[in-house]
């Protein structure tokens, strides 16, 4: 049996906290924390009373708006490529069920991913990233996995990919991604580009898989994180031209016919409005990028003067902190897991982040994911002062937060019997394992 998705989990266990009177920065779940963009609850208002069923692959006017926004970034599509779905993670899901072989993976990469592959009977292979970036696996060490799985009786038939990528939240660049793509292309392996952070690129638009040459590359995308709207459940695929393509969208439509029958009516009609891209969406996903790139490049800031190891955010709103460099104080309080980090910082100092086994990396790593979305207040007054500021990460709520963060992670990498600091005013005198 699969257990509870480490990231809904996560959620859960904060709000019981809350409940319980516990002061707790969330940094566990990925929500773009967000007012929903202007438009669209009026639009889901004024189409309530579309109560009947669509079609499983979306309605025509939905697939001819996906096609066209696809079109805008480089993809030429057309409509009948475009297949909608109640949410990107079904869609994965039924992907990977209409896809024939095992499963190969960045390692870390996102929870569901392996979950997802384990309720199918698939075998997982992961590969490390690389140093700079995650979301593919490291072109040096993908062809050599390969071989090694092989060997061992698995059959590798697609690849994943995330770009920007969840849970580091960096942007590959295009000839890394490429040199990935030949080794997939070499082997016959599928690639399902998820792409649902790509319109939060912290310096713009960010390479498509699809874009570089392999036609049997597949997208997947939705509105939840560009448009926080996660709760709304809109996702939308890109399948291939070609008779590869028709193949694989009868396959999946057949799934979906049987899994979810159809998005339901007043989400297409959401998602029709959204990918038109009229001024006031396209404004909103400006300030939202940039307001996501300037609090987690401050989270950033503070995660770095602590000790840890972290990449620079290039797209989205994760951090991915490794504390291997401050491993002997964190030993000496008995941590010696990610887990134990993640349980030490929830339950000593109220800061919820998610443990970096839970993204694949060995029990004994010291990493975290860190999602910066739910830092832009609790009110929707405070949300939008947050995304119209041009420096939020001074607004004083953020701010508070930023400070906690730091203050937690000071006390948590302090040597022992030192008296704690600033995370900031510690960067200098932080001695490396």
């Amino acid at each position: 049996m699969t257990a509870h998705s480490a990231t809904l989990a996560i959620d859960e266990a904060v709000r019981a906290r809350r409940a319980a009177g516990l002061a707790t920065l969330h940094l566990g779940f990925g929500e773009a924390g967000l007012p929903v963009a202007p438009g669209l609850t009026e639009v889901l208002a004024a189409s309530a009373g579309r109560s009947g069923y669509g079609p499983v692959v979306g309605s025509p006017e939905a697939r001819e708006a996906a096609a066209g926004w696809f079109g805008r970034r480089g993809l030429a599509t057309e409509p009948e490529q475009v297949l909608f779905a109640p949410g990107s993670k079904p869609l994965l899901f039924a992907l990977l069920a209409a896809l024939e072989g095992d499963v190969v993976l960045p390692r870390p990469s996102w929870v569901s991913y392996t979950a997802q592959a384990a309720l199918l009977g698939r075998r997982v292979i992961e590969v490390p990233i690389p140093a700079d970036a995650g979301g593919i696996p490291a072109p040096e060490l993908l062809e050599l996995s390969l071989r090694r799985a092989e060997a061992a009786g698995a059959r590798p038939g697609v690849l994943v990919l995330t770009v920007p990528d969840n849970p580091t939240g960096t942007v590959a660049d295009e000839q890394r991604i490429a040199s990935v793509l030949a080794v997939a292309a070499r082997r016959g392996l599928t690639v399902i580009s998820d792409e649902i952070y790509a319109e939060l690129g912290h310096r713009g638009p960010v390479p498509s898989p699809a874009t570089l040459g392999w036609e049997q590359t597949v997208v997947t995308s939705g509105l939840s994180k560009s448009l926080a709207v996660g709760g709304w459940r809109v996702g939308f695929a890109r399948l291939p031209a070609g008779p590869w393509g028709r193949r694989l969208g009868e396959r999946l439509t057949g799934i979906a016919s049987e899994i979810w029958s159809s998005l339901a009516a007043p989400m297409q009609a959401v998602a029709v409005h959204a990918l038109r891209e009229p001024p006031e969406i396209t404004a909103y996903v400006t300030r939202a990028r940039q307001l996501h790139a300037r609090v987690a490049e401050a989270a950033h800031t503070r995660l770095v003067a602590a000790g840890a190891r972290c990449r620079p955010p290039r797209g989205g709103f994760y951090l991915y902190p490794d504390f291997a460099p401050v491993g002997r104080p964190l030993r000496a309080r008995g941590v010696t897991t990610s887990a134990a980090l993640a349980t030490t910082l929830l339950e000593r100092h109220g800061v919820a982040a998610l443990p970096g086994s839970a993204f694949g990396d060995p029990a004994s790593t010291l990493t975290l994911r860190i999602a910066t979305g739910l830092l832009y207040g609790e009110t929707e007054r405070d949300r939008l002062a947050a995304l119209a500021s041009p420096e939020p990460e001074g607004l004083p709520w953020i701010d508070a937060a930023l400070r906690h963060l730091g203050d937690a992670l000071a006390a948590v990498t302090a040597r022992p019997g030192a008296q704690p600091r600033d995370a900031v005013a510690r960067a200098a005198d932080v001695v490396p394992d």
